[in-house]
């Protein structure tokens, strides 16, 4: 599992050709905005670092933070 991936919504990097002016196309990626943020999660009284894109930090900012949590341990991602 790469690294740069989101928790949350699953967005992992972009793969695709980079073309030059004289249109020799090399291999690139376009790696998503992931950072690691820290959530204090009041059920189990303790913090949780995720890692998500920030569409993901909108979605955690939304539903809130023990809603999705609780979805990513039944997908079955350990936090």
């Amino acid at each position: 599992m790469s690294s740069r991936h989101c928790q949350v919504t699953g967005r992992r990097p972009g793969y695709g050709k980079q073309v030059s002016h004289s249109h020799r196309r090399t291999s690139r990626r376009w790696l998503p905005n992931t950072q690691r943020r820290r959530y204090w999660l009041p059920s189990e009284n303790r913090h949780v670092v995720l890692t998500l894109s920030t569409k993901g930090i909108k979605t955690v900012d939304r539903r809130g933070v023990e809603s999705v949590v609780a979805e990513l341990r039944r997908r079955g991602v350990r936090v």
